[in-house]
C-alpha cells in the first residue's frame, strides 16, 4: 500500500490562546510540527501537545523559530549562527523537557525560508541537532524544502525528509507564493483533497499559472491555524482513504 505523512503545525499558542483546534488536528494527521517557544507555545502547550501525540499515535517534531514571539517567526531577523544554533537548541530542549518523543525537526516561517538559501543558518540549524541527536543516541530527522538545509544534513549525516504544501500556492520555479501575494493561501477543502492524492500519486503540485511542479515530497503539510485547517485535514484524509493511500509518519 502506498503511504504519505500528513504533518500540521500545532502547539502554537499565543499568550495562552490557542491558534488551531488541535484537538481535532490530531486525529487527523500522522505527524505534529510542535511550537516549542520560539514563536510561540509555552510550557504547558507544549505538554498538552505531547500528550495529545500520544492518545493519538502522532509523531511529534519539533517547529524552532527564530527568538521572535512578538512576530510569530514570520519576518527574518539578524542572529549570528552560533546565536541561532543555541536558540533553535534551547527549544528543542524545551519540549524535550515536555516529555515528547522527539523524532524529527522541521523549521518555522522565516526561518523555514531562511534555510533554504542561507548556508550559514542552515549550518547552525543542523548543528543544533546533530548535537541533541548525538545526545538521544539515534539521528533526528529534518523537514523541509530543498536547498542549502538539505546540503548541510547530507554533509553532517543527518536525514532529510522533503515535505509539499497542500494549502499554500506554488510559484512556476518551485517556491511558494510571499503570504499577502494573490493565490498564496489554499482554503477549498475539495481543491487540498485532490492536490494531496496527486502529490501522493504522481508528484505534481500545480502552480498559480497553471503549469506542473515536480514535487518528491513524503510529507504533505497543512497549517494548523488556517481558518479551515479541519475541514481541510479531514477531506485530505477521507480522499487518500478512499485512494488507498495509507498515512503514515516516516520517522
Amino acid at each position: 500500500m502506498p503511504a504519505i505523512d500528513l504533518n500540521a503545525d500545532l502547539g502554537e499558542t499565543v499568550d495562552g490562546v490557542p491558534t488551531a483546534d488541535d484537538e481535532a488536528m490530531f486525529a487527523v494527521i500522522s505527524s505534529a510540527n510542535v511550537a516549542c517557544g520560539g514563536h510561540a507555545g509555552d510550557a504547558a502547550s507544549m505538554r498538552a501537545a505531547v500528550d495529545r501525540a500520544r492518545r493519538f499515535g502522532v509523531a511529534v517534531g519539533a517547529h524552532p523559530s527564530y527568538p521572535d514571539q512578538a512576530g510569530f517567526g514570520r519576518t527574518r531577523i539578524d542572529i549570528e549562527p552560533a546565536a541561532l544554533r543555541a536558540s533553535v537548541a534551547d527549544q528543542l530542549d524545551a519540549l524535550l523537557a515536555a516529555g515528547a518523543d522527539l523524532r524529527y525537526v522541521k523549521p518555522h516561517g522565516a526561518l523555514y525560508h531562511a534555510v533554504t538559501r542561507d548556508a550559514g543558518e542552515a549550518d547552525a540549524v543542523v548543528a543544533a541537532v546533530a548535537d541533541l541527536s548525538a545526545r538521544l543516541g539515534r539521528a533526528l530527522s529534518i523537514l523541509g524544502l530543498d536547498g542549502a538545509i538539505a546540503g548541510a544534513a547530507a554533509r553532517a549525516g543527518i536525514p532529510f525528509v522533503r515535505e509539499a504544501f497542500l494549502d499554500r500556492g506554488y510559484r512556476a520555479d518551485g517556491s511558494l507564493v510571499p503570504r499577502g501575494e494573490p493565490g498564496d493561501l489554499l482554503d477549498d477543502p475539495a481543491l487540498v483533497a485532490a492536490r494531496a492524492v496527486r502529490l501522493a500519486r504522481a508528484g505534481l503540485v500545480d502552480a498559480v499559472d497553471g503549469s506542473d511542479i515536480a514535487a518528491d515530497a513524503a510529507s504533505l503539510c497543512l497549517h494548523g491555524d488556517s481558518p479551515a485547517a479541519v475541514a481541510m485535514a479531514r477531506a485530505v484524509r477521507a480522499a487518500l482513504d478512499v485512494e488507498g493511500i495509507e498515512v503514515r509518519a516516516p520517522w
